[in-house]
Parts: C-alpha cells; sequence; structure tokens
C-alpha cells in the first residue's frame, strides 16, 4: 500500500511485460468476458446493441403465399377467365377455380387454389381471356412466394451475440417484435491528452491538430460503445489523476503519455487509482506502447499512443476486443487474403499495414508511419504481418477499417 495525501491507494501489481499481438488480443478479450446486463429496449432504440438472446420467428416469413410479381394468379392451365382484381393489404381473397385468373400485385396474398402467378410483361388479353405469352412454358409456383419460404414460426433466426445492425432491425421488425432484449452499450469516455494538441484551426510552430479526438468516437460506436464525452487533459499529473479518479465509464481511452517521457504521467495515474497492468507494451508497429488496466470497480482503461496511426494499432489491438467482450459480441472469425507482392515486416515484432485490394491479393499503401493517417485514409485493412515480413503469395490476416 502507498499513501497519496490522505488517501491510501493499493500498489499495482508487476507489470506483465510486453505481449504478443496475439496474445494481447486474446488478453483483452478476457477482460471483458463479463457481459454487461441485458435490457429491453422498443426496437427503434437497439441499433449498435447487440443481441442478449436468440432472435427468434414470430411468424412465417411471408405470413401466407405471396405474389413476387405484377401480374395475375392463375389457377390450371391457360387460357384463363379473368374476373377482379387483389391489392396488396386485402385480407378477404376469393378463391380461385381452374381456369379461372385474378389481375395481382407484387405482395398480395395468392388466393387459395391459384398456381402460379403470370407476370404483366408475359400476358396478353384478349377480351376477358387471359393468355400466357411469356418465352417459356409458366410452371406450377412460378414467381410465387410460399408461406414460410424464409422461416416458420419459433425458428432461431441469428444467435445472442449479434450485432443490431439496419439489417437485424429489419428482419425483426419482418417476423414481429417490437422490443428486443439487447446488452446495454459500454459508455466509452475519451481523454486526450497533451499540451501541444489544437481542437480547431491550422497547426503552427510547436502545435498539432488533435486528429484522434475526431477519428475515435465513430470507431468506437461502430463496435457498440457509446461515447459519453470526448474531453482534452493538459500535461499535468494531478488534473490526469483526477480525471481516472472521478471517471465512471466503463472504459477509458488515453491518448499519449503511455511510454516514459518527462510528462508520460499515466503509468502513474494508474498506480494511485489502484489499478492492475494486463497489458504494458505489445510487440506490434506501430503501437509498441499500449496497455490495458483493470481499474476499481471491474471497470477498465485502455491507454493508446499519442501517433494516429499507432493509437489505431491500440484500437485494434485492444479497444476492440474489449469493447466485444463486454457488449457479449462473438468474435468474428479472421479475414484472411493473400499478399499480392512481398509485405516487409519487423525484424521482431508484428506488423499492422495498411493494405488495399489489388490483383492477386492485397497490397501496401504508403505513408504507413506512425505519425501519419494518410496511408489509413486509403486503406480497406490493415494487415497483420509477421515478424521478418510475408512473401508474395503468403495469406495474411486482415484487421477491418471502419
Amino acid at each position: 500500500m502507498s499513501t497519496v495525501g490522505q488517501t491510501t491507494v493499493a500498489a499495482p501489481a508487476t507489470g506483465p511485460g510486453v505481449l504478443t499481438w496475439v496474445r494481447a488480443r486474446e488478453t483483452a478479450r478476457r477482460a471483458g468476458s463479463r457481459p454487461l446486463p441485458a435490457l429491453g429496449l422498443p426496437l427503434a432504440e437497439t441499433l449498435g446493441h447487440t443481441l442478449a438472446e436468440p432472435l427468434g420467428a414470430l411468424t412465417d416469413l411471408p405470413a401466407f403465399d405471396t405474389s413476387a410479381m405484377d401480374g395475375w394468379a392463375v389457377a390450371g392451365p391457360g387460357p384463363w377467365r379473368v374476373a377482379g382484381r387483389v391489392l396488396a393489404g386485402r385480407t378477404e381473397v376469393a378463391p380461385l377455380a381452374d381456369g379461372g385468373a385474378v389481375e395481382i400485385a407484387t405482395g398480395a396474398q395468392l388466393p387459395a387454389g391459384a398456381t402460379a402467378v403470370l407476370r404483366r410483361e408475359h400476358g396478353r388479353t384478349e377480351g376477358a381471356l387471359l393468355y400466357d405469352r411469356g418465352p417459356r412454358p409458366l410452371t406450377t409456383g412460378q414467381d410465387v412466394r410460399p408461406r414460410g419460404q424464409e422461416c416458420h414460426r419459433g425458428e432461431e433466426l441469428l444467435p445472442a451475440g449479434t450485432a443490431v445492425g439496419p439489417a437485424v432491425l429489419g428482419l425483426a421488425a419482418a417476423c414481429g417484435h417490437d422490443r428486443l432484449t439487447v446488452r446495454r452499450r459500454p459508455v466509452v469516455q475519451v481523454l486526450v491528452l497533451g499540451d501541444e494538441l489544437l481542437a480547431a484551426g491550422v497547426p503552427g510552430p510547436g502545435l498539432v491538430r488533435d486528429a484522434l479526438g475526431p477519428l475515435l468516437p465513430p470507431w468506437l460506436r461502430s463496435a457498440g460503445a457509446e461515447v459519453d464525452e470526448v474531453r482534452c487533459v493538459r500535461d499535468d499529473f494531478g488534473l490526469l489523476r483526477d480525471a481516472l479518479r472521478h471517471s465512471t465509464a466503463d472504459v477509458v481511452v488515453t491518448t499519449g503519455g503511455t511510454a516514459a517521457g518527462p510528462v508520460d504521467f499515466l503509468h502513474r495515474a494508474l498506480a494511485e487509482a489502484g489499478a492492475r497492468l494486463l497489458v504494458d507494451g505489445v510487440a506490434v508497429r506501430p503501437g509498441h506502447p499500449m496497455l490495458l488496466a483493470e481499474l476499481p470497480g471491474g471497470r477498465h482503461l485502455v491507454g493508446l499512443p499519442g501517433n494516429p496511426l499507432a493509437a489505431v494499432a491500440g484500437v485494434v489491438t485492444l479497444v476492440l476486443p474489449l469493447l466485444h467482450a463486454r457488449s457479449g459480441r462473438t468474435a468474428a472469425a479472421p479475414a484472411l487474403a493473400p499478399a499480392a507482392v512481398a509485405l516487409p515486416g519487423h525484424p521482431v515484432d508484428t506488423r499492422l499495414q495498411p493494405v488495399r485490394s489489388a490483383a492477386g491479393g492485397v497490397v501496401p499503401i504508403a505513408f504507413d508511419g506512425p505519425a501519419m493517417l494518410r496511408g489509413l485514409a486509403r486503406a480497406e485493412a490493415l494487415a497483420v504481418v509477421p515478424p521478418g515480413g510475408s512473401a508474395a503469395g503468403e495469406t495474411v490476416e486482415l484487421v477491418e477499417v471502419p
């Protein structure tokens, strides 16, 4: 134990040492292995959350035999005698006898007895009679969406752990849901550290624009987080210490201050907060001096390097696995692609290289230094290049860039 003023805090455990990139990601996932509580929300409020239980169908889809085209519902072989019209939304539809037909709209309920739908462009009427003039003879069931074609009532459509995106909202609505049971979104606070950072205007001597304040929140939200605050903190130990003490966020993300420079106060502030270091450096380039700590109460802090591309490396290595685990999201299988050309690597560390698709696989993009974002802005993914590099044709893992 150590004493700071009148406050007694626990001394941090011995640091974990530098971890490999794979082990660091696994450590972040394990750190978040206790998902946040489940809650029921109206469907419109669940975007960005994660399903806490499987999504089941409350009805057959479609719930009735449906016309897939504008045209005529017909019964038996033609020609057919046309009598009436059926539009979408009609709930009472008279049955058809063999030789009968009714004009029908896309999405309308098929009359009982109908055997197919003749497309409008394939039919020709002569008085009350309808003839098939299509390129091929009409077959039973043609252009009909039969009841339950997509799913049946009670069928599991999506597993728990699925992120709720626009398509999930549409599917849930189509099969009858007004509410969903989802995980609470992790609340994230972003602390941007540094006296040299400008929030607006053109940088001048000794000053740089803050690139991470605009870059991080959209990325965190896409990972299921609720970004509560983005705040600049000057290079002052007391201010940083107090910011950590008073934060109530599930995850605090800091930028800068992770190394051992004269104003890098993050390690000291974590020690005084009673934090336990889980990751203290990762064998990856860029982004080596990143860290992950467990704060009192089961909350977490991820310290990102201050250089923009190095910070992005910290996001994909530590922040995203942690947020996905806390949200209860199922880990996706890694995306793989061949290297179209040789991808140079670091002699001993993993390298995260901005890449884009080309003939034969992926190719590296220039402007990939730790402080650069020009390459990332043109990238489709980050290639995980093992120590020593990857030869042309060799398969590499890809990390998605939102």
